[in-house]
């Protein structure tokens, strides 16, 4: 079960590198809930796979390059949390005074909670 999972993580993770929004959804539940959580605050909130992919469609213009790399992984009951670096070249500028060009280097985790090997929730913490 945990290889399975280890799996579909690598494929989501692999489709985001690649910015292939059909491949990053492929695992996902139709009713996935997204959340983010950056600086303690969550500070977005997607309900099903529509949103999930309109979003994501969206992140793309965000970025010129962008990677995330696992580096460590656990599994509880139903959920598998990762560890990530994740790298990425802004494609724009945004208005935290953020400009296009600026490398991101940041550390991370995300907390994917499993159904019938299937994604149903996934909450993205910096």
């Amino acid at each position: 079960m945990d290889n399975i999972r280890e799996k579909i993580i690598q494929n989501y993770i692999d489709g985001y590198n690649e910015f292939d929004i059909e491949k990053m959804v492929r695992d996902l539940d139709d009713e996935i809930v997204f959340q983010n959580i950056q600086d303690k605050e969550m500070n977005m909130t997607l309900n099903g796979i529509n949103a999930f992919k309109q979003q994501a469609e969206q992140a793309k213009s965000y970025f010129e390059n962008r990677q995330q790399r696992i580096t460590s992984t656990k599994h509880i009951d139903d959920k598998t949390e990762i560890e990530i670096e994740y790298s990425a070249v802004l494609g724009m500028d945004f208005p935290n005074g953020l400009k296009k060009g600026q490398q991101l280097e940041i550390k991370g985790k995300s907390i994917f909670v499993f159904k019938d090997n299937k994604i149903s929730e996934l909450t993205d913490i910096s």
